[in-house]
Formats: structure tokens, sequence, C-alpha cells
């Protein structure tokens, strides 16, 4: 299995997906980048994705989480579907995270990119799932991260850098 993104050009994720970009929630950049996976394995019933940053660490003191969805029936997401498309289940990102920087319903769906000190590299990791999960709407990243067990029939990552505003 290969997930694949026209967002992500030469390595780097285009500006409008983050800071850089023009869609903005609260201070958050909401316009969620499209992809499409590949190659998924015979009995794949759903996809989970999970969008994350480990080059946080340093900063924040944890992986900031960009998107996490669940129920994933298809396998493409268009740019901007976050928040618009009602076919899959979208968890609570970290724009809601240390101090409640956004409120969990502001927080649940795409949250772009936005690294503070240097060119951060973020992970799209993709899972074919046997089912489908119990997840309702603003889930938290335990709870995918436990749904899944037992359930990852295959898994697909893709990386792309972006670069801090200056």
């Amino acid at each position: 299995m290969r997930v694949t993104s026209t967002g992500v050009v030469d390595g780097a994720i285009m500006e409008r997906y983050g800071a850089k970009g023009s869609e903005f929630i609260e201070g958050m950049p909401s316009l969620s980048i499209p992809f499409e996976i590949v190659d998924a394995p015979e009995g794949t019933v759903s996809f989970a994705v999970i969008l994350e940053d480990y080059d946080a660490v340093p900063v924040c003191g944890f992986d900031w989480i960009h998107w996490i969805l669940c129920n994933l029936k298809r396998t493409s997401v268009s740019e901007g579907e976050s928040r618009r498309s009602d076919d899959f289940t979208e968890g609570c990102n970290s724009w809601h995270g240390i101090g409640d920087v956004l409120s969990r319903e502001t927080a649940t769906g795409y949250g772009g990119m936005a690294p503070p000190d240097k060119t951060h590299r973020y992970t799209l990791s993709v899972y074919a799932l046997d089912c489908e999960l119990g997840l309702g709407k603003g889930f938290f990243l335990n709870e995918l991260m436990f749904g899944m067990e037992g359930h990852v029939l295959d898994h697909a990552r893709l990386v792309g850098t972006y670069e801090p505003t200056r």
C-alpha cells in the first residue's frame, strides 16, 4: 500500500496547507491537504489517517497532531474536505492542546502546519483496517490508536516538509 499527495511537491508541502496559506479558523490553518491511497489490501473495510509533526517535540514537548480521521471508505480525499465531508469521522487535533488554544469542537478536523522555529517534517500515516471504528466526532489520538489494535491490515506513510513563516 502507498499514499501519495498532489499537495507535496519535491518533498515539500505546498504553502497553502499551512500558515502561509489563506484559509484559517480562529488563526488555525484550515485548508486540508489532498491524498490518495494506492494498492490497499484485500479485505480493507475502512482507513484511518494521522497527520503529525514529530519535529514539534523539542518545541512543545509532544508530537503535534494536525489531522486524524477514521471510517474513511474511499481511497482519495480532495483538497479542503476537512469539515465539509460527512463520509468520514474527524478527531481533535493539537490546536486544542496545552492551554486549550482552541476549543475541542473548533480543533476537530484539519489544523495545518505552522512550524515556529525551523523547517519541520510532517508524516501522513494511513492505516487500512478490517473494520469501521466506533469513534465519534472529536475523538482523541489515544482512542484511535487503541481502537485500531488488532485491525490493521497494512499501513503507509508520506513525509513532507514545511518551512516556517519569517
